[in-house]
């Protein structure tokens, strides 16, 4: 899969420097990325194959924890064109918060 704003994973762990888990979850984003990258899903049912607690939103809109469930990462996902769109990144706190359906980059 091919993965846009990969910019938003760093300035997030960027902005945790200086947090007790910064590293941690650099290393989760990372593999993240990695597996995601290596990746060839043609439906939702390929990304709970590999992410079994991903939370499917709708169609296009996919839900990963990320360390533990500490974070949650958005992502909207073109499954025909294989592209994968970060969306939000943030502590699973932050996330209660906004509309996962309606959230997008820079918000």
């Amino acid at each position: 899969m091919r993965i846009i704003a990969r910019r938003t994973l760093r300035e997030f762990i960027t902005e945790r420097a200086g947090h007790k888990d910064q590293p941690a979850l650099k290393a989760a984003l990372d593999s993240w990325f990695a597996e995601v990258s290596k990746a060839a899903w043609t439906s939702t049912a390929d990304v709970k194959r590999l992410y079994a607690t991903s939370s499917i939103v709708s169609a296009d809109r996919i839900v990963f924890n990320i360390k533990g469930n500490n974070y949650r990462l958005v992502v909207a996902v073109d499954f025909e064109k294989a592209i994968v769109w970060i969306k939000w990144v943030g502590t699973h706190k932050d996330y209660d918060r906004i509309d996962v359906k309606e959230v997008d980059h820079g918000d």
